[in-house]
This record gives structure tokens, C-alpha cells and sequence, in this order.
């Protein structure tokens, strides 16, 4: 038997390989030019080199997670990007509502409002389609591809306004970023189930 120090040494280890395992989904921003942890599984290959992703590296980093290279199939991979979206359109409104407080000049704080707005609606749309792809790929699609045009509006009144947010505008590429994965995965799913439309 192993002595009680070792015993705990390994308890330990294992209380924290398991509180890692199972983290929440959150808001997920990468880091530049940082290597992926894990190996990516073939999914999320195939839909990181999709033609309507913006950005590879971004997209292999944000989906590089154990339980999303663990996805089953596209329908999974979809809803687990959906959720991502979400819990990053939810972070980078967060942020928004704490410049306003700040907000100097009725221009600043209109442009700040128009952003707000949208994340909003971003949040809803990543939600909707997330409990409806299973139903209909082909109205999430729609669904998804209508959330970039309320985000480039945002960043627009932010220029027009002369706000000066480094935080949000990353939050706004992200956010475009997490559309593109969205179309293009829901684009596969349309592709896999024609019969079904």
C-alpha cells in the first residue's frame, strides 16, 4: 500500500485533471500565434479550411477544446460553436455595458447603444439556431448570416464616433469570426440533409 503523502499527491492530481475536464464552455478569445493544445479532430478540420471561415487559426484555436473535438458529427460540432458564439457575444456585451457607464460625448454613447443592441440580438440568434439545428438547417443559416450585418453596423457608428474600445472592436472581429464557422457549418448541414428541406 502506498503511503498516505503519495495517496494524496494523487488524489490531488486528480481532483484537478478533473475540475479541467469539466469547465464550463465560456467566452473564448485566443491568443495569437499560440499552438493548439490538443490535436483537432477531423470535423473541425474540415470546417477550419471551409471557404466562408474567416480565419483558421482563430477557428482551430477556438475549437480546440476536449469536448469539441470530441463532436460526433457536424449537428454537434454546429451546436457546440453555436454555444461558443453565444457565450462570447454574451462577454463582449458585457464589456459594452461597462463603457457606457463611461460614455463621454451623446455620439459615443448612441454608437455604444447600437452595439449593445446588436450583441443582443447576436446572443438571441446563436441561442435560436443552436436549439434549432437539429430542425432546419437551412432557416439557421439564414439565421446566422443575418448576425455579421448587425455586428459591422456596431463597428461602423463606433468609427463614425470616434470610440476608441480596443476590447469591444477584438470582441467584434471575434464575433465575425464565430459567424463565418456558423454559415459555413450550417452551409455543411444543408449540403449532408438535402432531402430533408
Amino acid at each position: 500500500m502506498a503511503p498516505p503523502n503519495q495517496l494524496c499527491l494523487v488524489l490531488v492530481i486528480f481532483i484537478y485533471i478533473f475540475s479541467l475536464s469539466s469547465l464550463p464552455t465560456s467566452a473564448i478569445i485566443p491568443k495569437p500565434n499560440v499552438s493548439l493544445p490538443l490535436p483537432s479532430s477531423q470535423l473541425v478540420e474540415n470546417l477550419c479550411n471551409g471557404k466562408a471561415v474567416e480565419n483558421r487559426r482563430f477557428c482551430l484555436k477556438a475549437l480546440s477544446s476536449p469536448k469539441i473535438i470530441a463532436a460526433m458529427d457536424t449537428t454537434q460540432l454546429g451546436t457546440l460553436i453555436m454555444k461558443l458564439g453565444a457565450a462570447n457575444a454574451k462577454a463582449t456585451l458585457n464589456v459594452y455595458n461597462e463603457i457606457i457607464k463611461k460614455a463621454g460625448s451623446p455620439q459615443a454613447l448612441k454608437a455604444l447603444n447600437c452595439c449593445v443592441e446588436a450583441y443582443k440580438y447576436a446572443i438571441l440568434s446563436f441561442e435560436m439556431v443552436s436549439s434549432e439545428l437539429v430542425e432546419d438547417p437551412q432557416t439557421v443559416n439564414y439565421d446566422v448570416a443575418v448576425i455579421g450585418p448587425e455586428i459591422a453596423n456596431c463597428q461602423k457608428e463606433l468609427i463614425n464616433a470616434k470610440v476608441q474600445a480596443p476590447r469591444p472592436c477584438a470582441g467584434n472581429r471575434f464575433i465575425k469570426y464565430y459567424v463565418s464557422m456558423g454559415y459555413d457549418i450550417t452551409s455543411t448541414l444543408e449540403l449532408e440533409n438535402p432531402n430533408e428541406y
